[in-house]
């Protein structure tokens, strides 16, 4: 690491910016960890699309079929893949064992990764809640150096409140949060912790106008960064970087353009199987998917061919040879 755990804030408000992609993870027909696959993504995910840093591990990345050693494994090929080509890594740590949680951030720490995300977990038969929480990331602070990002959605069954998360933000190396909730309350925890916590939402839907309005400099993070895009059509890297300069006119035109895209991609995805349908995107676009681990669903022939049409129908230009 390039920095101590006093320093992790300065750092990330540093070099903790751009566009940031959940990666999903490649698997094998055998179901084995597809590394070759992992490489070839990151390679055209920097250097065709100029993303600025990988999310990994995460419920994109179906953490929760992978043991702790296949994880640390993923960890491993991440921050090797990525060495020396300037893009950034946020390894999930996410795990309701609390063990688990720190023994994976210090592996992440120990191989050199950037940052670590950690999901807000799953509490039973508990009202007050925020003591608990408090506690929780306290601990994890405590334990590692490495910068901690925060994670809260409603997979646990509540939502941290933006007053919660500006308390637990007071911790020397928590440095960011992906805050899956509402704008207003998004909006609010800015203006309570921007100073000492980069706030940000999945939600590229809304990513230009937090750059525009909340002033946000991090798009943290989900697939959205390489299923909307290819080497010769990068309409998300050309309208986020115009926002950063202050076009928002043109930003706004690019932006819009891309709504059909959004909209073969929200309109042919099974509800039951997110993973797979934009896996299969993935292979569409000539990226590596592969299958995905039980108990996700694989796509039918019948919905295979439903997003064929779509993705033929979208508008996004072609790609040249990415995962060659």
């Amino acid at each position: 690491m390039e920095y101590c755990r006093s320093e992790a804030k300065a750092y990330a408000r540093a070099n903790l910016k751009g566009i940031w992609a959940a990666a999903l993870q490649p698997f094998a027909p055998d179901l084995s960890i597809d590394e070759a696959g992992m490489r070839a993504n990151f390679r055209h995910w920097v250097e065709d699309l100029s993303i600025d840093g990988v999310f990994i591990a995460g419920k994109q990345g179906e953490f929760f079929s992978m043991t702790v050693e296949e994880r640390k494994r993923v960890f491993e090929i991440t921050v090797d893949a990525l060495r020396g080509t300037g893009a950034g890594t946020i390894m999930s740590c996410s795990d309701q064992n609390l063990d688990t949680v720190i023994g994976l951030a210090r592996h992440a720490e120990a191989i050199g990764a950037d940052y670590v995300v950690v999901h807000a977990p799953v509490l039973h038969f508990v009202t007050d809640r925020d003591r608990i929480l408090l506690e929780y990331y306290r601990t994890i602070s405590n334990a590692v150096e490495i910068g901690i990002a925060l994670w809260s959605h409603p997979d646990s069954g509540y939502l941290m409140s933006p007053d919660l998360c500006a308390r637990i933000a007071e911790l020397p190396n928590v440095v960011a949060i992906k805050y899956s909730v509402p704008r207003p309350m998004y909006a609010e925890l800015t203006r309570l912790a921007g100073d000492r916590l980069l706030v940000s939402t999945a939600s590229e839907d809304e990513w230009l106008d937090n750059i525009l309005e909340l002033g946000w400099q991090l798009y943290l993070c989900s697939s959205p960064p390489y299923l909307l895009q290819t080497a010769v059509d990068r309409r998300m890297r050309e309208y986020t970087d115009l926002a950063l300069t202050g076009d928002a006119g043109e930003a706004r035109r690019i932006r819009d353009s891309l709504e059909p895209v959004r909209q073969a991609l929200k309109q042919t995805r099974p509800g039951a199987k997110p993973h797979a349908h934009q896996k299969f995107w993935q292979e569409l676009l000539g990226q590596v998917g592969g299958r995905v681990r039980p108990p996700m669903l694989e796509l039918t022939r019948a919905e295979q061919a439903a997003v064929r049409a779509a993705f033929e129908g979208c508008g996004l230009g072609l790609m040249r040879g990415a995962a060659d």
